[in-house]
């Protein structure tokens, strides 16, 4: 399944490999595909949103939806 985040405060490639980090230590076979421009986040994965939701928020880059 795939998962969009979009993350306000994620504006550089620095921001991305760490929201990148922190989305892998839910699920490290997920293919993530970070988007600093759009501000966007999208995570192919089967493991449970909130998971993702949950580890974003603790990085300091939560969801705005």
């Amino acid at each position: 399944m795939m998962l969009r985040f979009h993350i306000p405060n994620m504006t550089c490639g620095g921001c991305a490999k760490s929201v990148t980090n922190a989305l892998l230590s839910v699920d490290p076979q997920a293919r993530i595909e970070a988007d600093p421009p759009a501000r966007e986040v999208r995570v192919h994965s089967a493991e449970d949103e909130r998971a993702f939701l949950a580890v974003l928020i603790e990085a300091g880059y939560p969801d705005k939806r």
